[in-house]
């Protein structure tokens, strides 16, 4: 290791060290200057930082599933407001802490919006995590069994975008539910949520074994929020009437 690979290793510009020598001869041939050369050394770290750095968070999201905006058959659902969606997708909605709430049946494709307005906000750079709703009440009752609910909510409340996929499929207990109140009262006008759920809010009251909890949870989600209610065709049947 000669002295210029001992000091980019000492300041970790792991991709100068990879590329100098390449990009030297380069800059040699085609006659560039001293700071062009550097300048595109610069810019190849920090891209790959830039790539480093998303790849740890697409990690760290624990997304199920990769799914894109661009992927998503608006034609299908041509209910919903498609220049919305695409709106939401600049991610404004998270510098102003605001909420997105995707309501309709099983396959119409609420988690892959979901899924698609994450990977945005990580490419961006932003703290992102994934849950189901039955995965995330399942910890919160953990850490409150072991005396930590506080420091996971505050873990948390620090998240630039948080997403609880499938409320509503099981019935919460009334510990739990006050659990995940808890957790939507320390977001509320500080970091956004999307939530997606199969019951439309008027039903809400049976998720939480208790109307007067989810009406504060649904005040607090709804005051700052894009609610979208898809109706439409599922997905899933459509390509099973496909391949038949």
């Amino acid at each position: 290791m000669n002295r210029i690979e001992e000091y980019l290793k000492i300041l970790s510009l792991h991709k100068i060290s990879e590329i100098y020598k390449t990009e030297s001869e380069k800059a040699a041939k085609k006659k560039y200057g001293y700071q062009d050369y550097l300048e595109k050394l610069l810019e190849e770290e920090v891209l790959s930082k830039t790539e480093r750095s998303i790849n740890r968070k697409m990690s760290i999201a624990a997304f199920p599933q990769i799914k894109r905006l661009e992927e998503f058959d608006f034609s299908f659902q041509s209910q919903i407001n498609e220049k919305l969606i695409r709106e939401l997708s600049n991610l404004n909605f998270l510098d102003e802490a605001k909420n997105v709430l995707l309501l309709g049946p099983p396959g119409v494709g609420k988690t892959h919006l979901a899924i698609a307005l994450g990977i945005k906000a990580v490419e961006s750079r932003k703290r992102v995590l994934f849950y189901s709703a039955e995965k995330l009440t399942e910890e919160l009752a953990a850490y409150e069994v072991s005396g930590n609910i506080n420091q996971k909510l505050e873990s948390l409340a620090r998240l630039d975008l948080l997403i609880i996929d499938e409320l509503g499929y099981l019935s919460l207990s009334k510990q739990t539910a006050k659990l995940f109140f808890q957790l939507i009262s320390k977001r509320y006008e500080k970091g956004s949520i999307i939530i997606t759920s199969n019951k439309p809010f008027e039903q809400w009251g049976e998720i939480f074994n208790d109307d007067i909890v989810a009406s504060a949870i649904l005040d607090r989600l709804l005051h700052h929020a894009y609610p979208f209610f898809i109706n439409g065709k599922s997905y899933r049947l459509k390509n099973v009437v496909k391949q038949e």
